[in-house]
């Protein structure tokens, strides 16, 4: 916090805080008045979860001009309450930088980070979940190797498809997209790629290549 802070780098982050016994016992001290009703992507109100800004001595010894925000959700039935929670609500908390934006919205974007775990999570399936070869140097490249196809995997869902596919998981991706049987066919002196009509995918992988094809070339 305090290398991001630190003055010149005109850095914005929002970072998940644990929830110590300070932090707790100035949850516990809001005021009602001061909680707000957490917001969707869509901008509608989610039922059951509220957002307010925690100040005073908590903040001390953090960064000047940390802002320190709490999440309070009623829990999904069967979930086991932690420690830290109070009344029998979750509570999670994140702290910002930002300024210019209002609690709740604030809240919205660090929960639509969590999108950033499940890059995580696809990386160790691509290949970060172990280091294969003996010499560092060599597993430099595979690092290498592995991030690349991540950028393809991050960027290609955003560039080429759309709705459900896009959340698509890498392993789903592979057998949906890319086992697809096909046959180079020549004719007219050009060379076409035919897709089997049976495979139940065929118009997602057609689409996205036509989406891919009509973006600008920044080459």
């Amino acid at each position: 916090m305090a290398w991001l802070a630190q003055r010149g780098r005109w850095l914005s982050y929002s970072v998940g805080m644990t929830i110590t016994e300070q932090i707790h016992q100035a949850i516990l001290k809001v005021p009602v008045t001061a909680w707000t009703a957490v917001i969707e992507p869509g901008g509608e109100i989610r039922d059951g979860a509220w957002v307010a800004e925690l100040s005073g001595d908590c903040l001390e010894g953090w960064p000047k001009g940390m802002r320190l925000i709490v999440r309070k959700e009623r829990p999904h039935p069967g979930t086991q309450l932690r420690i830290t929670d109070a009344d029998g609500l979750r509570l999670t908390c994140f702290a910002t930088n930002t300024t210019v934006m209002p609690i709740a919205a604030l809240e919205l974007r660090h929960r639509q980070r969590a999108r950033a775990e499940d890059r995580i999570r696809a990386a160790r399936a691509t290949g970060l979940r172990n280091l294969p070869l003996h010499d560092t140097a060599q597993n430099r490249i595979w690092l290498e190797v592995v991030q690349l196809a991540l950028d393809l995997l991050a960027w290609m869902p955003m560039l080429a498809l759309t709705g459900e596919t896009r959340r698509w998981e890498p392993r789903r991706l592979r057998f949906r997209l890319r086992s697809a049987a096909t046959q180079i066919v020549t004719t007219a002196r050009r060379r076409y790629l035919r897709f089997a009509r049976h495979w139940p995918w065929t118009g997602v992988i057609t689409d996205a290549l036509a989406r891919l094809e009509a973006l600008p070339n920044l080459g």
